[in-house]
């Protein structure tokens, strides 16, 4: 099965958890407009290809990972749009959660699927307690406090701020989690695997910076220029466009040389190289100055 389609079923099975004929109906429609249809989907992909390179052995702990790890994704990009962040009125090219159901919907969706991410996972541990406890342990270190999103987001709120500690928190965290939680979910230390999620954690948010930067909002699905627009640090404002350019290509050519010797090695290599080009911004080589 593709992993695409296992992430989208495993994701379908997740949310069914959270309705039910006694359910709000709004808050359980806004879970799934929240969550479906998905993004790109690169976290979970990036946790269930490090799961298959480690042996895969126990396909329902990794799909309820790669689940538990998207509807935190989901979580925080409803948060984020919030009108005490972002405020933003665009996700995904619809709108975002809180201009279509409201303020207060909007932040009991966010709660909801953060609790439903956990319960996920914690119902993994009919299957193998030791591993689900551990992937537990690995989606909360890097959701809360104090190097996980939330951390990411306070870093917004300081009077200065240290660049590489944002990027780490805010969007290397949930990277770091998938390698972790994809070699626990197969039964291997997840210790080895940090520095490939950091890795491509910190290219996806230069890239980030970069589309950010150089795209319309038509082209990216949600506003544009919000880092000048909230004064947020940013890799363009540190090395500029070209900096920032060649920054990312060293940042990926570290995370393919970074990934531990394992049975799938290559097949792994290959699936980063792939992911590498998704993320890449496209924007005329002539921009990049």
């Amino acid at each position: 099965m593709p992993l695409s389609e296992r992430i989208e079923n495993a994701v379908d099975r997740a949310l069914a958890l959270s309705q039910g004929e006694q359910a709000p109906e709004r808050l359980s429609g806004a879970l799934v407009y929240a969550t479906t249809p998905g993004g790109a989907r690169i976290r979970p992909t990036i946790l269930l290809s490090v799961a298959k390179a480690c042996g895969d052995d126990k396909p329902v702990l990794s799909d309820a990972a790669a689940s538990a790890l998207e509807l935190m994704h989901c979580a925080s990009l409803v948060h984020d749009d919030l009108p005490c962040f972002d405020d933003a009125d665009v996700r995904r090219g619809k709108p975002s959660v809180h201009r279509a159901y409201s303020e207060p919907l909007a932040v009991l969706t966010g709660d909801s699927l953060i609790v439903l991410a956990f319960e996920t996972l914690a119902r993994t541990a009919e299957v193998d307690c030791t591993r689900a406890t551990k992937m537990i342990l690995s989606l909360t270190r890097r959701t809360g406090m104090p190097n996980g999103i939330c951390a990411g987001q306070g870093w917004e709120s300081e009077p200065k701020i240290d660049l590489g500690a944002y990027h780490r928190s805010k969007t290397a965290a949930l990277f770091v989690a998938a390698t972790e939680m994809g070699a626990i979910s197969a039964g291997h230390d997840p210790e080895p695997w940090y520095d490939l999620g950091a890795l491509i954690g910190e290219a996806f948010q230069v890239a980030d910076d970069l589309r950010d930067a150089l795209m319309d909002a038509s082209s990216l699905g949600k506003p544009a220029g919000q880092d000048d627009l909230h004064g947020r640090p940013n890799a363009v404002s540190e090395w500029g466009v070209k900096g920032a350019f060649e920054r990312l290509s060293d940042i990926l050519a570290g995370a393919i040389a970074s990934i531990p010797s394992c049975p799938g090695e290559a097949a792994l290599a290959e699936i980063v190289r792939m992911k590498a080009q998704s993320i890449m911004p496209k924007v005329p080589a002539g921009n990049r100055v």
